[in-house]
Parts: C-alpha cells; sequence; structure tokens
C-alpha cells in the first residue's frame, strides 16, 4: 500500500515491511526542507502503525540514494540570513539533524539500503539508522569542509561511534569522495551487494526481523543500544535491563514466546508497541536517566 500524500518521497507498505524512497531522481534525490519534513512525517506515520515491523530507506533511481543538499539556491543556499530572508534571533535548527533525531527515536529498526551517491546530508542521514546495506557501486563522502560549512545532522555523534575517531576524523578533515569498499571496511556499512540485488538483501533483513521478533521487545532493544552508548558504567545497563527483564517477563510476548519455542512453531506475538510498552519507557525521561 503506497501513501500518496508525499511529493519528494514515497512510503509503501506491505507485507509488516514499509518502505521510504527519496524520490527526486531528476536532482539525484538531493536534499530540500520539503524532504526533511515528509522523511519525518513518514517516521510519524510508520511508528504509530502496527503492522509495521521495520522500515527501509532507499533512494529512487539507480545514481544515487541522496546526492546531498540541494544548491540550485547558489552561494546562499546556507545563509539562513540571506536577503530577503527573515532575521533570526538564534540559529536555526539543522533540518538534517532534526531528520537524524526522529530517526534515532524510531521504534521500529531502520534499514538503509544505499543504492548510490551517499554525500553530504545523504550520508550523514543514515548514521542514525540501524544497519546499512549498500551498493558496490556506491560512494560516501562527508564533504562539509569542502563546501565551508560544518558536519551536521548530529554526525559528530554518530560517526564516531561507528567507525572510530581516527576514520571519522579523517574522513571529515578531507571532505573526500571514498568507494564503497572502504565504507564497508571501516564498518560504515554492514555488506554491499549488486546494485540489482540491494532491496532483496535490504527485505530478506527486514523479513527475519518483523517474521520472528516481538515488536515490544525490538522496540526495546533498539533503544536500549542506543542510549546506553553514552552510559558510564555497565551498572547503568544493568539497572535498566533488570526492570525491562521484570517487565517484560510478565508479558503475553514472553509465555508466546516460550510456547511457541516449546511447540517448534512461529510466534504470534500479542502485544502492540502503540499500547503496550512497559511503564519503565521511555526511561530516559526518568531523573535517574537524566
Amino acid at each position: 500500500m503506497a501513501d500518496q500524500s508525499f511529493n519528494v518521497i514515497n512510503l509503501d507498505i506491505e507485507d509488516g515491511i514499509a518502505t521510504i524512497t527519496l524520490n527526486r531522481p531528476h536532482k539525484m534525490n538531493a536534499f530540500t526542507s520539503e524532504m526533511a519534513q515528509e522523511v519525518i512525517r513518514a517516521f510519524d506515520i510508520t511508528d504509530a502503525d502496527d503492522l509495521v515491523g521495520a522500515v527501509i530507506v532507499t533512494g529512487s533511481g539507480d545514481r544515487a540514494f541522496c546526492a546531498g543538499a540541494d544548491l540550485s539556491g547558489g552561494q546562499d543556499t546556507f545563509n539562513y540570513d540571506a536577503p530577503g530572508e527573515k532575521e533570526k534571533s538564534q540559529a536555526p535548527r539543522d533540518e538534517g539533524g532534526l531528520v537524524t533525531l526522529r530517526i534515532f527515536n524510531s521504534l521500529k529498526p531502520v534499514i538503509a539500503a544505499i543504492n548510490g551517491v551517499a554525500v553530504g546530508v545523504g550520508a550523514t542521514m543514515t548514521l542514525a539508522m540501524d544497519i546499512r546495506l549498500a551498493a558496490d557501486t556506491s560512494r560516501f563522502g562527508f564533504v562539509f569542509n569542502r563546501r565551508g560549512i560544518a558536519p551536521e545532522s548530529a554526525s559528530a555523534w554518530f560517526l564516531p561511534k561507528l567507525v572510530g575517531v581516527q576514520t571519522a576524523l579523517e574522513w571529515v578533515f578531507t571532505g573526500r569522495v571514498f568507494e564503497a569498499e572502504e565504507a564497508h571496511k571501516a564498518g560504515l556499512v554492514r555488506s554491499l551487494h549488486p546494485a540489482d540485488q540491494l532491496m532483496d538483501e535490504a527485505r530478506s533483513l527486514a523479513r527475519e526481523i518483523v517474521d520472528n521478533t516481538a515488536p515490544v521487545s525490538t522496540a526495546l532493544s533498539r533503544h536500549m543500544i542506543w542510549r546506553q552508548m553514552g552510559a558510564e558504567h555497565p551498572m547503568d545497563a544493568h539497572i535498566l535491563d533488570s526492570k525491562l527483564v521484570y517487565a517484560r517477563g510478565k508479558s503475553a510476548d514472553a509465555v508466546e514466546g516460550v510456547t511457541s519455542f516449546l511447540e517448534k512453531r512461529d510466534p504470534e506475538y500479542p502485544c502492540k508497541v502503540s499500547t503496550d510498552m512497559p511503564d519503565v519507557f521511555p526511561w530516559w525521561e526518568e531523573p535517574e536517566y537524566k
């Protein structure tokens, strides 16, 4: 089922898998304010839909995932105080960052199927996605220093966690565009695939998640792993684990998980993300986690 209410992305939901496609192929899917708003809205939809168990994000066409910000505005593309713009009392929020923060907050696992060039925000928006698959012809670049701006989309938080400080600094310092193999070797992407097989691989991975795991457990584990990366001590993780194992152990999902295993059948988890998240969630809003 395709949502027809978007202009520059597509949202298709089929058999538990949502696919968000950046859809400006004539512009190599270059990023715009409208695209930012539509991607955010798409994740609002997938979070609210209990039939969605995983989200795939890809680009339209065979040239680019996203070629970065649309530079058709010329030299004032990044100047928010340019003539004709309303003067700002403070720095406006970075739109790429609004997108990555929305992806970070997703309740569903997010798989990037990077089908071509991914530079600038086209690279940084994928950092908040959980698993990145790429076509073996794709290229990447954190090109901000070559455009005279600064890294965005919260990439200074995400990138070093994924590839290490040294590699992150090299890529950002030089701003060079590099091949898929280098991205794979550094751990930025999980695997490389022929372009015509990329979406099949992404759907296969999404299918494994959707068919075999409890949606509430998946939502919790996604946030447990992302949000515990900055914990000061493993005791923080242990306290959280204990609360969530206790809460989930009493749930109908736990009964179904054990019963289906013992009966050697596929599980049918009854709990829903929209209504059955444990009282502990969202734990980071509790005083002890702030």
